[in-house]
């Protein structure tokens, strides 16, 4: 069941992140000017989709192999929380992140604040579906 923990692993760095991002970055970055916050933003947000998008994409992979090898329905289930990470970005956050990413720094203003506030509303239910993954990987190890 080697394959289910490596599972559980990636599903913990990706919540990580996520709550990294949700409860100690975004704080932090919000009390900045609103050029400064855009500035900021822009760079990180591009780290962090290169960091948690594969991490979402391996962590679906090993956990629909260690559901396949094992069938335990909660390696499915954490796999597919993983994975919805992705329509959410596309379908929820794609629009307020290209709009946030055309914008200039010299040309944030409140309208920016509010759409970096939106985003991070939206980013939460990013983490929250990490920490199901999470749970779900720990229940489908957990001896029967």
């Amino acid at each position: 069941m080697i394959v289910g923990h490596f599972a559980l692993m990636v599903a913990a760095l990706f919540a990580g992140a996520a709550f990294y991002v949700s409860f100690a970055e975004q704080p932090a970055r919000l009390g900045l000017d609103d050029r400064a916050l855009l500035a900021e933003w822009k760079p990180a947000y591009r780290r962090g989709f290169a960091m948690q998008a594969p991490l979402a994409l391996i962590g679906f992979i090993l956990g629909t192999v260690a559901w396949r090898t094992s069938s335990r329905p909660e390696f499915l289930a954490g796999a597919l929380s993983l994975l919805a990470t992705w329509p959410w970005t596309l379908l929820a956050m794609m629009s307020i992140n290209q709009t946030l990413m055309k914008t200039a720094p010299e040309a944030a203003g409140p309208q920016t604040r509010s759409l970096i506030v939106k985003w991070s509303r939206l980013h939460l239910v990013r983490t929250a579906l990490g920490f199901l993954a999470v749970i779900l990987f720990l229940s489908a190890l957990w001896p029967r």
